[in-house]
């Protein structure tokens, strides 16, 4: 059979699968596994057709590999346009070499400088599948202090990286993700009225941090504002965390100034600058 008839046989646009058992020296499954994940990766993610298609893979075989990478939380999918992306697992496995990455090594100078002024624990903070996930931390030395572990994942809504990066984003697209989430209510103070919250919103958006007063742990608050890409796009959130006796009407203006600065220092290292209307 000539080479014309195999292209046919594997139909218009598909190329030629690099998946065959001939690579005797790679496991095919664990092979096929990682060629989907650098290609969600790469392409910020893709429909089973579209990976089908990509990589040359049978549609039947790529479902396999994205159902095996979702039971262990690697991808995950959107259910309304059945798009498949990189899943919270993978950071996870992969935070030791993020640790080296541009965000998180700057970061962690700026952190610790923040720390030492404020005496607070200072976290870092990325969006990630409607929730802010925990990537860096630097604690503080005192005795009773907030904890985040890297990886670890809490409401955009309660939480001082969560409602500063919801500032920073257009009210159509904070809207849309407070109907796929919900407010739940995890404290007497948690802010469960979407009003009260976009009221909120405007308010951190005006003095550029963010305050979590108790809206996730009763006795503890934080201090957040966002660090921004090359593209003037909120990419991460720096903030301070600990107990709410230290976070006084009176220490609160210190502590935005603070992670503020903390922040436009960030988003300067890594070649950022500030959205055109916050700048102005």
């Amino acid at each position: 059979m000539t080479e014309q008839a195999n292209t046919k046989r594997r139909g218009r646009g598909r190329p030629k699968s690099a998946f065959t058992d001939s690579s005797a020296s790679t496991i095919q499954a664990l092979d096929r596994g990682l060629a989907v994940l650098s290609a969600l990766a790469r392409d910020g993610g893709g429909t089973l057709s579209d990976l089908s298609m990509r990589l040359g893979m049978p549609a039947s075989t790529a479902h396999r590999v994205l159902a095996t990478l979702e039971k262990h939380g690697f991808v995950d999918i959107d259910e309304e346009t059945q798009t498949w992306r990189v899943g919270l697992e993978a950071f996870r496995v992969g935070s030791a070499f993020m640790q080296r990455t541009n965000l998180l090594e700057v970061g962690r100078s700026t952190m610790r400088t923040l720390m030492e002024e404020t005496g607070e624990t200072a976290n870092m903070g990325i969006f990630d599948a409607d929730h802010v996930v925990f990537i860096g931390q630097v604690e503080t030395h005192n005795p009773i202090r907030a904890f985040h572990r890297p990886g670890s994942r809490g409401p955009m809504h309660a939480s001082g990286i969560g409602k500063a990066l919801l500032a920073a984003m257009p009210q159509v697209d904070v809207e849309k993700l407070l109907t796929r989430t919900g407010l739940h209510s995890y404290s007497p103070k948690t802010i469960t009225s979407p009003d009260a919250l976009l009221e909120d919103l405007v308010e951190t958006r005006a003095r550029g941090w963010s305050f979590d007063d108790e809206e996730r742990f009763e006795g503890m608050s934080c201090v957040a504002a966002v660090i921004y890409d090359g593209y003037g796009e909120p990419v991460a959130g720096i903030s301070v965390s600990g107990p709410s006796a230290r976070f006084s009407a009176t220490a609160l203006p210190g502590l935005g100034a603070a992670v503020t600065a903390a922040a436009a220092a960030v988003t300067d290292r890594i070649g950022g600058h500030l959205p055109r209307a916050a700048a102005e």
